[in-house]
């Protein structure tokens, strides 16, 4: 069964791939959205005397530009090939197949995420550094951790789109549902401003939230901001929610199936 996880993910990687001038155009529009986003952090630290919050300039215009590289990893914008099957009537094919709904999705998420990782994620930061004065990790070994955290976000992102696709069953559309969801991990994730420039009490807030799991706890361990078991704990959060939304997915996943209203067909 794992062959065939893998050959799900391995196709939906070249399925992404193939769309190449999009690909291009998206490299494009990332980089000049980092651009503007680490010119602004930049002047913020600048106009506070060089720091804020204990981040120079340089650690705000890093941030600026390796959450750049999340926002189609994660899917921070949605994905609604499912939400489309199921309002449609087609994800009874789906149903049909002898393998698990969720896990073909996960394949599927994991492969085009891969390849989005790689073709959008990090064009955007080095060409960032052909302008800017960016971070790398250092030591050599936080990119371990750095990597392990990018695959629960990863995670984190799939599960709760997962769901929100899900609830297609009962409300036969989606979108607004979408787009909340959207604006919440936009706000709340760090992609908008980095969490620690919130004010206290809101900052703790979106801590406990599920949505910093996305960018703000990745990114901050990219810049190496923990160390020892602060590693181990931030990653051991970044599972806990990945696995709790995964169980929710399950959950919802099942009452869905219980009772299936066919739309369009």
């Amino acid at each position: 069964m794992s062959r065939l996880w893998w050959e799900i993910a391995r196709r939906s990687f070249r399925r992404a791939s193939s769309y190449r001038l999009a690909t291009a155009s998206g490299v494009f529009v990332n980089t000049v959205f980092g651009y503007l986003r680490a010119s602004i952090l930049i002047f913020v630290a600048t106009a506070a005397g060089g720091s804020i919050r204990g981040q120079s300039a340089t650690d705000l215009a890093t941030f600026a530009f390796v959450s750049q590289g999340f926002i189609m990893t994660i899917g921070a914008f949605g994905d609604h090939e499912l939400a489309e099957r199921i309002r449609t009537g087609d994800v009874v094919i789906d149903l049909y197949r002898p393998a698990d709904l969720q896990l073909w999705w996960a394949a599927t998420w994991f492969g085009r995420s891969g390849f989005l990782a790689l073709a959008r994620g990090i064009p955007p930061v080095v060409l960032g550094a052909l302008a800017f004065d960016l971070e790398w990790p250092d030591p050599l070994w936080h990119w371990l951790p750095f990597l392990a955290s990018v695959v629960l976000a990863t995670t984190v992102g799939f599960a709760l789109r997962f769901c929100s696709n899900l609830l297609t069953f009962w409300l036969l559309d989606n979108r607004g549902v979408e787009q909340l969801l959207t604006v919440l991990i936009s706000f709340f994730s760090g992609l908008v401003l980095p969490i620690t420039l919130f004010p206290s009490w809101l900052e703790r807030i979106a801590r406990a939230l599920p949505f910093a799991s996305m960018i703000q706890l990745p990114t901050e361990l990219y810049l190496g901001r923990y160390d020892g078991m602060e590693i181990v704990s931030v990653l051991a959060q970044q599972a806990g929610w990945a696995v709790a939304l995964l169980l929710v997915g399950r959950a919802v996943l099942r009452a869905a199936t219980a009772r299936v209203v066919i739309q369009g067909g």
